[in-house]
């Protein structure tokens, strides 16, 4: 019986020993070891000990920052550009300064052959037109052969020649026709033209012999310089008009007569302290801006423009005379300026 009492004992004693290792397990488990030293960047705890600001910043919030500071009107993007790639883009650099701004009276009309140097070119004597060598569009020169005919007095056959070097811009005889008083050619010579623009009465006492005018195609595409010869003193009926002629050089060949056309007539012109070439104006995101070469490189630059006759305008705001401004080859720059933007959308 005492034996029996003893074992139980000893196996109470067994389970108890077992239960008090388990919870010493458990509590091992919960808490680090102490002689396990805390990692970089931790407390003894195991805990974090970095602070916010020592999180990697956002590229992009970088360089939100770096344009900071900036003086209004500033765009923040400089592009550097060697010498060889200014020269391929066509960049020319003059230093904004006082100019004169022409006051302009804008007029429409028609460009014309010049009547001064048109010809109708008819048969010497009546007779059989035997052949035709010139046809409409032709370019001939003084003396060259038209055509021949047949007299019908002495039937001998000459030689119809033109009078000037032009184009042939009439035909109006063929081979075995009868050559009579009437014209058998028109031969213009276009080297130069005249540009006939309509001027409204309430204008006429601002228009003036001699004043220069600046003559573009409808499209903008083609322009040049003349001045005014004539200021009819007759008006039309049909269009309640005067007529104003100008005379400009067509040597190139490029003003084609029907072509419709604006003639701006320079009336006066006006000082203005600040002035950049219209080429370089370009309309970007925030306004219409120049691009300034200094130091750092090309920047453009929000400005206000005034007055402009279409070859230089007035800046109200933003540049100062002195200040090197791009003025032809500025939209190739714009257009650079636009890949980066879109590379920064990336």
């Amino acid at each position: 019986m005492r034996n029996l009492t003893l074992n139980a004992l000893a196996l109470s004693i067994g389970m108890l020993t077992l239960t008090l290792a388990a919870c010493g397990g458990e509590e091992s488990a919960q808490k680090p070891h102490q002689d396990a030293k805390p990692q970089a960047g931790q407390d003894a705890g195991g805990h974090s000990t970095k602070k916010p600001h020592d999180e990697p910043k956002d590229p992009k919030d970088e360089s939100s920052e770096s344009k900071e500071g900036l003086a209004d009107g500033e765009h923040g993007e400089v592009l550097k550009l060697s010498a060889e790639a200014r020269a391929a883009a066509g960049l020319k650099v003059a230093p904004a300064g006082p100019g004169k701004i022409a006051e302009t009276l804008p007029l429409y009309g028609v460009v014309k052959p010049n009547a001064e140097r048109v010809r109708s070119v008819t048969a010497r004597f009546p007779g059989v037109v035997r052949s035709v060598s010139a046809k409409i569009g032709d370019s001939v020169k003084q003396g060259s052969t038209l055509a021949t005919v047949e007299s019908n007095e002495s039937l001998q056959v000459y030689p119809i020649s033109s009078p000037l070097a032009g184009v042939v811009t009439e035909r109006l005889t063929n081979p075995g026709e009868q050559a009579e008083l009437q014209p058998l050619f028109t031969v213009a010579d276009l080297s130069s033209v005249w540009v006939e623009l309509a001027l409204f009465p309430r204008d006429r006492a601002r228009v003036q012999l001699g004043q220069a005018v600046r003559v573009q195609t409808a499209d903008g595409g083609l322009s040049a310089e003349g001045k005014v010869v004539f200021v009819s003193p007759l008006g039309s009926a049909a269009t309640q008009s005067l007529t104003v002629r100008v005379l400009i050089d067509n040597s190139s060949g490029a003003w084609s007569p029907g072509l419709y056309v604006r003639g701006e007539i320079t009336i006066g012109e006006v000082m203005a302290p600040v002035t950049v070439p219209v080429s370089a104006l370009q309309e970007l995101e925030g306004g219409t801006s120049v691009f300034i070469d200094d130091a750092d490189g090309l920047e453009p630059r929000v400005v206000k423009v005034g007055r402009s006759d279409g070859r230089i305008a007035e800046i109200l705001e933003g540049l100062q005379a002195g200040e090197r401004v791009v003025g032809e080859g500025s939209f190739v720059l714009k257009a650079e300026l636009g890949k980066g933007e879109a590379e920064h959308g990336h």
